[in-house]
């Protein structure tokens, strides 16, 4: 008699976890469904606006910004600054990191400004960021360690300002704040970028976007103060 209980009990288990699996499949399915239906619904909507819109997009692009900003699904570039496809060159990775061995950031870097030519870099980090969170917690977190050291270096470099802050989400929104403002200094440390700011005045910037309330934040970096003391040591001559 247990025997036959624990088989049933095993049979039951089983059917309602295949019943989940079956509806959690439904649900995924369904959901890339309604993308590719919302797909046609823009398509009609751009053609209804302007009928050359793909074709003047297919025509190539003359973006004036390069945003690099984090991979969060609830900060979309173009979205928060109102603009259109064509108007910024995105780059996005977990809290908005310029590493100087990323061959991805470095990459774009170079062809935003060496091919596109653009004109303004803004560096983006948000507050409620899961990837600045992370970086102040002494867990370990796998592949993702030596990626938030990087942001645990920008704590340490800012530890004393950092840790008079006793208010824990007022120290983490400033972390994300001097995690920009740090960034910043790598993307300026970059030889295309020393080279473009020299030769036609490209600039860069540091932003936060609150999700709270929606606004971008401009942080209004001092860069010339902040690098006064340390460009000698990284500016690059031909």
């Amino acid at each position: 008699l247990n025997h036959n209980l624990l088989y049933l009990l095993y049979c039951c288990i089983y059917y309602l976890l295949y019943q989940n699996s079956i509806k959690t499949k439904t649900m995924a399915s369904e959901q890339l469904e309604k993308i590719f239906k919302n797909n046609e619904e823009w398509i009609a909507q751009q053609l209804d606006k302007d009928p050359s819109y793909f074709k003047t997009l297919g025509e190539g692009q003359e973006p004036n910004i390069l945003y690099i900003g984090c991979s969060d699904s609830r900060v979309t570039a173009e979205e928060v600054m109102g603009l259109h496809p064509g108007e910024v060159f995105v780059h996005r990775n977990i809290a908005n990191m310029v590493i100087s061995t990323d061959l991805s950031a470095q990459s774009v870097i170079t062809f935003a400004v060496k091919h596109l030519k653009v004109k303004e870099i803004i560096v983006c980090g948000h507050f409620c960021c899961g990837g600045v969170k992370a970086a102040m917690q002494a867990q370990d977190l796998g592949l993702l360690n030596p990626w938030l050291r990087n942001i645990r270096d920008v704590y340490r470099l800012h530890k004393e300002e950092l840790d008079a802050i006793a208010d824990e989400d007022a120290r983490y929104n400033r972390l994300v704040e001097l995690n920009v403002q740090e960034q910043c200094v790598n993307v300026i440390k970059t030889a295309v970028v020393q080279k473009a700011s020299a030769e036609r005045g490209l600039r860069v910037h540091g932003w936060v976007f609150d999700i709270k309330s929606g606004k971008l934040i401009d942080l209004k970096i001092d860069f010339d103060a902040i690098l006064a003391k340390i460009m000698e040591i990284y500016t690059l001559k031909d």
